[in-house]
């Protein structure tokens, strides 16, 4: 088999995967701060959100399911049916799980949870790489 065919695969089943627990997850957070008796179950400590712009988990919630989880949504989608420009949507979306990461552990202390999807975040970006044959034993470097 191909690379390009395995890592395409790959990145299909990240993208699904994140996309699914993204919005799983931002649901999770939404419920548990508009139902106060879900809350200690759903959500992390309202400490962690002490010198943040959020007073509840409801934004970040809608955030994570919307934003992170609708972007991965469109970039499975897009790879899927390999729509034009769909490396450059990939790779941003990627990126943007990075950044996501980044910033949520500027507020929350470090969970195992922000390592995977970090990693995940560098898989998308790297098999996106392989993808466009970076990697490829014909391509010299510049």
């Amino acid at each position: 088999m191909d690379v390009r065919v395995l890592a395409t695969r790959t990145l299909l089943v990240v993208q699904a995967l994140v996309a699914v627990t993204a919005v799983a997850g931002g649901i999770a957070l939404i419920l548990g701060a508009t139902v106060p008796s879900l809350a200690s179950v759903l959500v992390p400590p309202n400490e962690y959100l002490v010198g943040s712009p959020f007073a509840s988990y409801l934004v970040p919630g809608i955030l994570l399911a919307a934003l992170l989880g609708g972007i991965h949504v469109i970039a499975f989608v897009t790879t899927l049916r390999r729509t034009p420009g769909y490396r450059f949507i990939a790779a941003a979306t990627g990126f943007a799980m990075l950044i996501w990461v980044f910033v949520q552990m500027m507020f929350i202390p470090f969970s195992p949870l922000q390592a995977l999807y970090f990693a995940l975040g560098l898989a998308e970006v790297g098999l996106v790489m392989v993808i466009l044959g970076l990697f490829s034993p014909g391509v010299k470097s510049v």
